[in-house]
């Protein structure tokens, strides 16, 4: 493949040289600029930038007026219709205003990039800078040490505080850092190599895009990077009456956070930017909300957040009933005895299997191997007796002699074990004797499940009476539901056991399970796996087992961070990504040359047998390293293997410090030493991101930074990050990575090549192989994994497409119901929608009396039509005649309201002992009371009217926030049940969709009903004074909600998942609404004979129609 890109780079060219060549007349305009710029005063440069956004807002004036006269106008708009027209142009209006904008934009990006570069050309050369004080220097001088005033000058120092370090101004923009800042100010990722500057590049296209008034992001991937960086770059941005700010230093939906996002520029983490995204969608009033629209973003590390965390949800949950009920220390102790009873069976047969491999009967051996890599594949005597001469050969042509024919001859290898493991997936399976072992011989049916298709007809077929049949429907559904919680608490405790292990994918600290990043090393506070897996890993260590919770807002932040109206992207390693970037994201990658060329000796991998033999040889050259003067940076893939290390170097005296997981506080000062001469720093994949280890000038005449591998990563980013510690700004230094046979990577997917020529070679303990066909070889292997990895991430976000799409119509009605402003189109698109649904379901089934019944029940209306001209029109002309009579209903209701309510108002507001600024006015439609908070000068100013709408925004947000909610549980369920399908050789993100757009249409249409029926039929109780009291101003009282991020291992969330339907780790025994069924299936447009229970009464329709009325329990369905 490589001789082939090199071929193609012939005739067609290099991407990277052609990308770089299309910007240098752009980087010739920013010098052009450069000598003008100098010549001038520091307070004419300062001047610039109102120049620029004195600019941009004349370019944008005559469409800016054109909104504002619109905005007008629908203020004082009573017509529905035209004030929807209005709201359509404004939108449009808005976009071509924001097209003219980012052409303004990229008009004046020659000089406003040579203006930022000039200003860190004036405060490097320059301890103080004196200008003439604006308003915004006199208040910054009360808050920022950097700042003092001299009577009406203000005094600018070029030495401040970043997050604890005293900083003194020091850099320039390099002609490769404009090429970069041009790439990132046009939607780009721009990769660049370590120690180049990003966050310095950063801040021109933030400054640039900050002039447009919008806000511009800058989003990290910790809280440390977020402060630092806000505070080391923000004088260059507030030198100029830019306001700059970081979330991350504020409390969520406090004043300091909502002061954070009205800066003109805002750093913060990607977890902060989407959860404070979700808090605003649970708002109830407009000043709690804190963000504004998303304009303009720019992701550092884009690959750790749109890549490693792409699959990582982020949740707002809270408490449900009984959410501290499971089995899972109840089935713990079976699963204990179960897990030991394998192993130990299955090391008899490992060491049978030796015995007969040696004596050379390869086909009993290899079966009894293949036997002991599906029971236990991580067990260390197995990966150990694999690397040894032809062995994984064995195993592997064993493996494709029992997978043929669809693995036909398989269940002759799994007919002794208790379960089975499928490491690559994630998966674990119990077999029929695993099922035996654990029911035991008094509770056969433990772990069974009831067929659920034939136990419903067996119950029907006894014809029995209609309440009989349904307790025993019931009684079976909830047999169902225990069962299959049962065996996915089990499954779940399975894997828990066999494929997750303490101080390597997860660590327990201060009595709680916390996850380690596979990618950086460092702790995940607050996330968790997703679907019960977190709560089995507690149960196995004897921690606190968390109490379930249910889903109240959700987003994956590859989602989140796609709402922005531009997004650009920074980082090391995007190249091995790119395809994935541009073909999710839509994100080109755009490699930045750098400063100086890259002295740094990348070395081709060592590749040894066993683990022991290259641990060996590590600690070897380690040593020889440290006593050459060298720093050495040791790289692991776990916290195990970095205290293995440090073992093997205490045993040698190799003074050393250790940089993991459980040491994550100590970073910092280790970094900072990790550049001296002869410091051997061992560290988990932390160190590959973010840190920059300075080097002083012994240590690069020594050689420089020596880089460590002790073992391939599965992704080539990871290792290329580690990799970039070393050779910074054309320092010196060299990387070299040691493997074996016996590592996750190679034993999972090593291409056989390299097993059969270490064989071949008749390597003897110790040897090595160094080539660069093996290197390839390896790169061969981590690009099979970034490919099953791609495809999981797409499969996900493909479900969270369909999620996304849904709560996007439900946030945005949910805006227009806080704000109020489109409130009132909304409410009479709603009316008529429940006119139309109304009119189509009685139409087609001919239905009259329920037509006018219906009326009744949502309107309070009486028919606008007679029962001939029912029958004559079509249910389009029905439902216009509908949605007239009752839109003229509703206001003509709503001005009496007012009318009935500013009685009340006017003798509250005009009695002097009232000093109400608020008041909570009750209103109810004769079963529900709803208090409404409102402005009482506001009320008593418009007559009544203000309260009217508060009304409406009330009811509004109460409905759809706890329709959401109960819509989000049945999504978890769905998404959790549809894996059935692969059973059936369905697509189950086929069936999800559909599914999905089902109950989304299903939820909507009772939104828009139970809020028409609170509106038609709200009433104020009395006009008695007393009702209407202070509203303090206190805050609601706030649901015990939590922050976390949802951790799905591989392709746990997607794959196939051997359970029953319905069942979820946030839901309690019931029936799943979206597989199981209690009636007998039947078509929506099939005639049934329904009978009221109350009254006797009869009739046929068809079963859409009478679905609503049968959940109500009013009717039942009569066999015919």
């Amino acid at each position: 493949m490589s001789f082939i890109n090199s071929v193609l780079k012939v005739f067609v060219g290099d991407k990277s040289e052609k990308d770089v060549k299309a910007l240098q007349p752009l980087v010739k305009q920013i010098k052009s600029y450069e000598q003008e710029l100098t010549s001038l005063s520091i307070d004419e440069l300062r001047q610039r930038t109102e120049s620029f956004k004195a600019q941009i807002k004349a370019d944008r004036k005559a469409l800016d007026d054109q909104i504002e006269a619109l905005k007008e106008e629908v203020q004082n708009s009573t017509d529905i219709d035209r004030n929807e027209e209005i709201y359509s142009e404004i939108d449009k209006l808005e976009e071509e205003a924001y097209t003219i904008s980012e052409k303004t934009l990229n008009d004046i990006l020659p000089e406003a990039f040579a203006v930022m570069k000039e200003t860190a050309s004036r405060f490097a050369h320059n301890t103080t800078l004196e200008v003439t004080a604006t308003e915004f220097d006199r208040m910054l001088s009360g808050s920022k040490d950097y700042v003092t005033l001299k009577g009406d000058k203000a005094v600018w120092k070029n030495s401040w505080d970043a997050a604890g370090k005293e900083v003194t101004w020091d850099m320039i923009h390099y002609d490769v850092q404009l090429i970069g800042g041009v790439s990132l100010h046009q939607g780009k990722i721009a990769e660049m190599q370590t120690g180049e500057g990003k966050t310095l590049v950063a801040t021109l296209p933030l400054y640039l895009n900050a002039l447009a008034g919008k806000g511009a992001h800058l989003v990290t991937v910790n809280d440390y990077l977020a402060k630092r960086d806000s505070a080391w770059m923000g004088p260059l941005f507030e030198f100029h009456g830019l306001s700059v700010d970081c979330i991350d230093k504020h409390q969520p939906n406090s004043e300091g956070r909502r002061a954070a996002y009205n800066a003109d520029i805002t750093y913060g983490t990607n977890n902060e930017f989407g959860f404070d995204y979700l808090r605003d969608n649970m708002a109830h009033a407009p000043n709690d909300l804190v963000q504004k629209p998303h304009h303009y973003a720019i992701v550092d590390e884009v690959d750790s957040v749109l890549i490693d965390d792409a699959r990582t949800p982020l949740i707002i949950s809270g408490p449900i009933p009984e959410g501290d009920r499971h089995e899972f220390n109840d089935l713990k102790p079976k699963v204990s005895d179960i897990v030991q009873k394998q192993r130990q069976y299955l090391t008899g047969v490992l060491a049978e299997a030796k015995k007969l491999i040696k004596e050379g009967d390869t086909k009993e051996g290899g079966f009894q191997l293949l036997r002991v890599h599906r029971g236990l594949p991580k067990n260390k005597a197995l990966i150990k007796f694999l690397s040894e001469e032809g062995v994984k050969q064995l195993l592997q042509k064993t493996e494709n002699f029992y997978m043929q024919d669809n693995n036909r001859e398989m269940p002759k290898v799994d007919a002794e074990l208790l379960f089975v493991i499928d490491e690559k997936n994630n998966q674990i399976e119990l077999t029929d004797k695993g099922v035996d072992y654990l029911s035991g011989e008094k509770e056969r049916d433990f772990f069974v499940m009831p067929d659920i298709g034939a136990e419903i007809a067996k119950i029907e077929e006894q014809s029995l009476e209609i309440e009989k049949e349904a307790e025993l429907k019931e009684v079976l559904f909830k047999d169902f539901a225990v069962k299959s919680e049962r065996i996915h608490t089990m499954t779940q405790l399975l894997k828990a056991y066999t494929l997750f292990e303490k101080d390597v994918e997860y660590v327990v600290m201060e009595n709680k399970v916390m996850i380690v990043d596979e990618q950086t090393g460092r702790i995940m506070d607050g996330r968790r796996y997703s679907d019960g897996l977190h709560q089995a890993i507690e149960a196995k260590e004897n921690v606190k087992i968390e109490a379930m919770t249910q889903t109240f807002a959700t987003v994956t932040l590859q989602n989140y961070i796609r709402m922005s109206k531009k997004l650009a992207g920074m980082t090391g390693t995007a190249e091995t990504e790119a395809g994935e970037f541009w073909e999710i994201n839509k994100l080109a990658v755009m490699e930045i040359p750098t400063n100086r060329p890259i002295a740094r000796d990348d070395r081709h991998d060592l590749i040894y047998k066993t683990k022991r033999e290259k641990y060996n040889a590590i600690i070897d050259e380690v040593t020889q390293l440290s006593k050459a003067g060298r720093p050495v940076l040791i790289g692991t893939t776990s916290v195990e293997i970095s205290e293995l290390f440090s073992k093997l170097l205490s045993v040698r005296k190799v003074p050393h410090n250790v940089l993991n997981a459980k040491l994550h506080k100590k970073e910092a000062d280790i970094v900072a030493e990790a550049g001296n001469p002869g410091v051997v720093t061992i560290a988990t994949n932390m160190a590959g991101r973010g840190t920059d280890i300075k080097l002083s000038d012994t240590v690069k005449a020594a050689g420089g930074l020596a880089i460590i591998g002790t073992e391939r990563h599965d992704s080539r980013r990871v290792d290329r990050q580690l990799r970039g510690r070393s050779g910074r700004q054309g320092d010196v230094g060299s990387s070299q990575f040691y493997v074996s046979l016996e590592d996750n990577l190679m034993r999972l997917f090593g291409s056989d090549r390299v097993a059969k020529m270490m064989d071949r070679m008749g390597l003897e303990e110790g040897e090595v192989i160094q080539h660069s066909m093996m290197t390839k070889s390896i790169e061969r292997a981590q690009k099979k994994v970034e490919e099953n990895n791609f495809g999981i991430r797409k499969r996900l976000l493909e479900y969270d497409d369909v999620m996304n799409a849904q709560r996007e119509v439900v946030y945005k009605r949910r805006k227009h119901a806080l704000h109020g402003e489109r409130l009132k189109v909304d409410i009479a698109n709603m009316i008529y929608d429940t006119a139309e649904v109304i009119s189509e379901t009685n139409k087609m089934a001919e239905d009259y009396k329920n037509f006018e019944f219906e009326l009744i029940k949502y309107f309070s209306i009486t028919a606008p039509v007679s029962e001939e001209e029912f029958r004559k029109l079509s249910f389009q002309d029905i439902a216009v005649k509908v949605y007239e009579a009752a839109y003229d209903f509703y206001k003509s209701k709503m001005e009496r309201s007012a009318e009935i309510a500013f009685r009340v108002i006017k003798n509250v507001y005009e009695d002097s002992s009232n000093n109400f600024e608020r008041i909570v006015v009750p209103f109810t439609d004769g079963i529900k009371s709803l208090n409404v908070v409102t402005n009482l000068q506001k009320s008593y100013e418009t007559q009544g009217a203000q309260l009217i709408t508060d009304f409406e925004k009330n009811i509004s947000l109460a409905i759809i926030d706890d329709s959401w909610k109960t819509h989000l549980r049945k999504m978890d369920e769905l998404k959790q049940s549809v894996q059935l399908a692969v059973h059936e050789q369905k697509d189950p993100l086929l069936i999800y969709k559909f599914e999905a757009f089902e109950l989304f249409k299903e939820m909507i249409d009772k939104v828009n009903k139970e809020i028409i029926s609170f509106l038609f039929k709200g009433e104020l109780p009395t006009e008695n004074q007393n009702q209407i009291q202070e509203a303090r101003s206190q805050r609601r009282p706030k649901e015990k909600l939590q922050t976390s991020k949802e951790e799905i291992p591989n392709s746990d969330e997607l794959a196939a998942q051997n359970r029953a339907a319905g069942q979820t780790q946030r839901s309690r025994p019931q029936i799943t609404e979206t597989i199981t069924r209690e009636k007998p299936k039947i078509g929506r447009n099939e005639r049934v004979t329904i009978k009221n229970v109350m009254s006797g009464e009869s009739k046929v329709v068809k079963f859409k129609q009478a679905e609503p009325l049968i959940d109500k329990g009013e009717w039942v369905i009569v066999e015919d």
